[in-house]
């Protein structure tokens, strides 16, 4: 008798598996501030079964069938009298009828008021493939096609995100208060799937990185050492492997009704008062790339499939913030809904977008606050700051000039009145997508100096790509698969190592020592966090600006020039007055700053002035 029992549940259970084959979002929470929730249902011929539940504070308002019929969309709506527990799902067709449980969890207490990365945080950006290889068992996964290669530039090299929790130390060590890895969720692709943006399946990760207990191991590993957790979006595409290419519920949800048509990736035409409709259509719908199908956020039930999708993540990993990749590719309307739902139900998060544009006219009009002509509402907070990056690496390899060398970033920041609060933008010298920086600088040691320093006092929140500290580069050309070495140290057969020392170069161990210094002190310098920015015009390669509050002044100073010049700081009396002095954060001395200094040629100094 026990044994027909048994053998009962089992088929009952296989009965239950074979009707629903996904059901996302796969929990969710009571106490959201949006009482709203869409399930979407997937499985071989679910639309004949009509839904019911009965669960106190929750009630199904409403069941949507699409031309698929193996797909539901249920909405349900969770009061906030809701309690956390299992409520059951009965689907029912005529004499057949089946349960699927579904759970609501409790929310952590300050989940949210979360504080998002701000100003007070300086970012370390990671490729995991190429960081660090914590756990060789997962470097090739039975039934995933993409496996180890190390030999190939764009194959899978085995970094994991064990790697990165071995690495947290380090990491806080450095002064980072933020890691942004890559995306991490499953890549079920032929080949090339280790930099993680072709998503197949968005609510896992990717078993070749871990699982996502792991994932959420991470985040709160993090946290022990006061470092936040950005995950990496990707809203406008999917990964051509995606499970639902083969079902999708609906013709239109991928763009052109899943055939490939290519963005002309003309993204002034979202502003551009004489676009045409035929440009704007082929820029937000068309493909980013062929294996990249683009998702289409106008069909509703997509749009809700991926705002709620980024609230499940920062509910279940406890993240500190979200880097949106390919921004403006994404439907524009759907992009003001997303963030705004984001930034309602989590007022203290942060958002910073990639909008690879050089134009601060485009890239302002992505903030939060952003009074745009056109009346577009946008509530991103920090946005990328690229006009900066561009003026930055162009400045410091000009020859000196009216118009050239330090004068580019001065010209850059003169933009800043056509931001929101150009305070709160992301500033880098590189990332995974451009050449390092080491190598856009022609690998001159004096001009990388001169990067970091200004990365680590200017106005913004920066993020440094992992590596920069121990000078990586790409010199033999400028493919993403050579930018996103491996981490010196990474693996076990490596002879050089980033966390030991061992075998580093002695000016790679200047640039990581260059790189703690620097980010420690901004750590600990309220006016490099919140204070305001007052600058002088560059004068013979010479620029100056202070960072200061009411109780901090620091001032920061480039001799671009390669001679060697004495600076009359009579100029800047409107900072100086009443100071005689201040101490060299580099060199830790003390530096009198009562006529004039002496600067050598190609140097850089930040000194905090002392009353």
């Amino acid at each position: 008798m026990k044994r027909l029992v048994v053998l009962v549940l089992l088929i009952a259970q296989q009965s239950i598996a074979q009707k629903i084959e996904h059901l996302e979002p796969s929990n969710w929470w009571v106490g959201m501030k949006e009482n709203n929730l869409q399930l979407m249902v997937h499985g071989k011929n679910i639309s004949d079964f009509t839904p019911k539940l009965k669960y106190k504070g929750v009630k199904l308002i409403a069941t949507h069938q699409t031309e698929n019929p193996n797909f539901l969309f249920i909405d349900l709506e969770i009061s906030a009298k809701a309690k956390p527990g299992t409520l059951q799902l009965t689907f029912i067709n005529g004499a057949e009828q089946f349960t699927q449980p579904y759970e609501l969890k409790e929310r952590a207490s300050f989940s949210s008021n979360r504080k998002g990365f701000d100003t007070n945080d300086a970012i370390y950006l990671i490729t995991p493939d190429r960081f660090v290889n914590g756990d060789p068992s997962n470097d090739t996964v039975e039934g995933y096609k993409d496996g180890l290669n190390r030999a190939e530039e764009y194959g899978r090299h085995g970094g994991d995100i064990q790697g990165m929790i071995n690495s947290l130390d380090y990491i806080a060590d450095l002064g980072f208060t933020a890691i942004w890895p890559m995306p991490l969720e499953e890549n079920q692709m032929d080949q090339w799937s280790y930099h993680g943006y072709a998503i197949t399946d968005f609510y896992q990760i990717d078993p070749r990185f871990g699982d996502n207990d792991l994932y959420v191991k991470l985040s709160a590993e993090a946290k022990k050492r006061g470092v936040k957790l950005i995950k990496d979006v990707v809203l406008n595409h999917c990964g051509s492997g995606h499970w639902w290419m083969t079902d999708m519920p609906s013709k239109d949800w991928i763009n052109y009704n899943g055939n490939y048509t290519n963005t002309n990736h003309r993204r002034e035409v979202l502003r551009d008062i004489h676009a045409s409709e035929a440009d704007k259509e082929v820029f937000t719908r068309g493909w980013f790339v062929k294996s990249m199908p683009d998702m289409n956020q106008q069909n509703p039930f997509m749009a809700n499939y991926l705002i709620q999708n980024s609230i499940w993540w920062i509910e279940t990993a406890d993240l500190g913030g979200y880097r949106v990749d390919t921004y403006p590719y994404s439907d524009v309307d759907f992009l003001s809904r997303w963030s705004q739902r984001i930034m309602t139900e989590y007022p203290n998060f942060n958002i910073t977008s990639e909008e690879w544009s050089t134009n601060p006219a485009i890239t302002s009009y992505w903030q939060k606050g952003k009074l745009n002509a056109n009346g577009y509402n946008s509530y991103v907070p920090s946005p990328m700051d690229f006009p900066l990056q561009e003026a930055l690496v162009k400045g410091l390899n000009d020859e000196i000039g009216w118009n050239t060398d330090m004068n580019r970033v001065y010209h850059s920041l003169s933009n800043d009145f056509l931001y929101a609060d150009a305070s709160k933008l992301l500033i880098f010298p590189d990332n995974h997508d451009m050449s390092r920086i080491y190598t856009q600088l022609n690998e001159n040691d004096a001009r990388f100096k001169m990067a970091m320093v200004l990365m680590a006092t200017m106005r913004g929140i920066p993020q440094i790509y992992y590596g920069t500290e121990v000078l990586m580069s790409n010199p033999n050309s400028d493919s993403h698969g050579e930018i996103r070495g491996e981490f010196p140290g990474g693996w076990n057969d490596h002879t050089a190592n980033a966390f030991t020392g061992k075998g580093l170069i002695a000016k790679k161990k200047e640039a990581q020592k260059l790189i703690k210094t620097l980010f420690n002190y901004r750590k600990n310098t309220p006016a490099l966090h919140d204070g305001k920015l007052l600058h002088f015009a560059p004068e013979n390669g010479v620029y100056v600006y202070f960072r200061y509050t009411d109780s901090q002044k620091v001032m920061v100073i480039f001799n671009k020039n390669p001679k060697t010049q004495q600076l009359d700081l009579s100029r800047f009396a409107e900072m100086l007055d009443g100071i005689s002095e201040g101490k060299d954060i580099l060199s830790g001395g003390i530096v009198s700053l009562k006529e004039s200094l002496t600067l050598c040629g190609e140097t850089v100094r930040v000194i905090e002035l002392m009353k």
